[in-house]
């Protein structure tokens, strides 16, 4: 526990919200911006006492449900939350996973509109797809069961597998086993360890990926090639947005200006005919 990084965490974080943010009244004798003491101990549903010896570092450790109840009295982010938890001496709680996409996601979605571009969980299922983009790869979000997750897709559906030229399959296998490995790690008994136990009863090549045991295949920024019915093949970089409080990640496909790629880039964003 650090005590005097938790103070000033605390007092900065309760100093930067207003009344009016967590619907007290501000009251005409309010003379400083942000939070009293005595109303961020109130909306944590602890004594002022006990609040006002965190933030004069004295007293013992908060317990992992009173750094709780304060993070959501001072309505810290996610990463805030991470960071309280730390200060006050704790392992930061697993995170529960929220597949609704942030405002400002969204509105970056929607002003991407004639470029191929989705949004993403930490998991590879696809949340919501610019219409190039579903003219690119297909509808993703139509999926159901495991089958919303990338990885088990790539080793279980071969018309997704067929997106790629064959040459680069085995590597893109690679690419989608090292992330689930990263995910499986933070969370074997949740969704990541449901997709491994069903890919390795279904998949000898995902069971051979898997025991290689990679977590490390560069890929984000590596050029890529897809395969289109109609346009053929696309050379395409795909450049990650990364959203830190959601686990969500936005990919916005581009491709070399004045390349062939590009052109038809820009028929996909036409409805292709040109």
């Amino acid at each position: 526990m650090d005590r005097a990084q938790l103070a000033d965490f605390l007092r900065t974080r309760r100093e930067a919200l207003q009344p009016e943010d967590v619907g007290l009244p501000r009251g005409p004798r309010r003379r400083a911006g942000g939070l009293r003491r005595e109303e961020v101990a109130a909306l944590a549903g602890m004594s002022a006492d006990y609040y006002n010896r965190i933030e004069q570092q004295r007293g013992s450790i908060p317990s992992e449900p009173m750094l709780a109840a304060l993070a959501q009295a001072l309505q810290l982010t996610l990463s805030e939350r991470d960071h309280l938890f730390h200060l006050g001496g704790h392992p930061a709680p697993q995170r529960v996973r929220d597949d609704r996409i942030s405002p400002i996601m969204a509105r970056i979605v929607e002003s991407l509109s004639d470029i191929p571009a989705l949004v993403m969980t930490d998991l590879g299922e696809t949340l919501v797809q610019t219409p190039p983009a579903v003219a690119l790869l297909g509808d993703y979000t139509r999926f159901t069961g495991l089958s919303r997750y990338l990885v088990y897709r790539y080793y279980t559906d071969p018309a997704t597998r067929e997106l790629y030229p064959v040459a680069d399959q085995e590597k893109r296998g690679r690419v989608f086993t090292a992330d689930l490995r990263v995910e499986y790690r933070k969370d074997p008994d949740g969704v990541p360890g449901e997709i491994v136990t069903a890919l390795l009863a279904a998949s000898p090549e995902f069971a051979e990926v898997w025991g290689r045991h990679e977590v490390d295949v560069a890929h984000h920024h590596d050029l890529k090639r897809y395969r289109h019915d109609e346009l053929g093949e696309l050379e395409l970089y795909a450049q990650p947005l990364l959203d830190l409080d959601k686990d969500q990640y936005l990919l916005v496909f581009t491709a070399v200006p004045g390349s062939p790629s590009h052109e038809k880039l820009q028929r996909l964003a036409a409805g292709i005919p040109g």
